[in-house]
């Protein structure tokens, strides 16, 4: 569980200098040495990702006494994303846009010839738009989600087939999910964006796909694909489709070389 002011007794005032404390601290200790009081994820190492997370605590005024930033989504690049409790399931509400696996390593960002491989991660921005990136995240193909240096936040997975279904089905089935987990309004997705309630809180976004056969983009403000991490058939992976014209969601299998988005789970 990580710190709240209330749990060290302190001001915020007092809070941020302790953070900024901690700061120094993980610089000059390096990444591997735990430091208890900083440890705000509570994985036993001081990383940046602490920090993150108790600077996100200081934005989001985290501090009733007991507060637990163990929920508080944060990637290898920084990148910290909003989360919701649908049933007994924590889900990013946000669209993943990390760069890096957890070991820090690139994922490839090909150029459009380049992509489609079915061994190398690889992701891409739609439009090669960095302010879509901000907005949608990135598009990802089934390499990267297999990768065993994983995509996801430390302590979050990419769901499988059987967890997007425990979704669906507590959201009342594929024929009306689909509409409570977009988001409403016409903001990003095009008219009509039929039964769209976001009732669930998952906000999920039409941001389109990046083709294996040429890398073009296609289907953003239609469509919103999202992998599991269950393989189908040879070449193929389950994911979830939702449409800007119908209020259900689409389980199928698709080729594991297109870019589709990613939603994380809690672990």
């Amino acid at each position: 569980m990580g710190l709240a002011p209330s749990d060290l007794n302190m001001s915020k005032e007092k809070f941020m200098n302790y953070v900024k404390s901690c700061l120094i601290i993980t610089m000059l200790l390096g990444v591997q040495i735990g430091y208890s009081q900083c440890d705000a994820n509570g994985d036993g190492d001081l990383n940046i990702q602490d920090i993150v997370i108790e600077v996100n605590c200081i934005l989001s005024d985290c501090w009733g006494a007991g507060s637990d930033t163990t929920d508080v989504c944060v990637d290898i690049d920084g990148n910290v994303y909003e989360t919701i409790q649908i049933g007994e399931q924590l889900w990013m509400a946000e669209n993943l846009k990390v760069t890096h696996y957890n070991n820090e390593d690139e994922i490839a960002y090909p150029s459009n010839e380049d992509f489609g491989s079915f061994d190398e991660g690889q992701y891409g921005v739609y439009d090669n738009d960095s302010t879509n990136a901000d907005i949608y995240g990135n598009l990802y193909n089934f390499a990267a989600v297999d990768d065993d240096r994983g995509v996801c936040p430390d302590g979050w997975h990419v769901p499988s087939d059987a967890e997007y279904t425990v979704l669906t089905d507590y959201l009342g089935g594929t024929s009306v999910a689909g509409g409570k987990m977009k988001e409403a309004g016409l903001d990003h997705w095009n008219s009509p964006n039929t039964g769209a309630t976001n009732e669930s809180g998952f906000t999920g976004l039409p941001a389109g796909y990046r083709s294996s056969t040429n890398g073009a983009y296609g289907n953003m403000g239609n469509y919103g694909y999202f992998w599991s991490s269950s393989d189908g058939n040879s070449g193929y992976a389950w994911s979830r489709r939702l449409y800007s014209n119908y209020s259900y969601v689409y389980r199928y299998s698709n080729y594991e070389q297109n870019g589709f988005s990613i939603r994380c789970l809690r672990d």
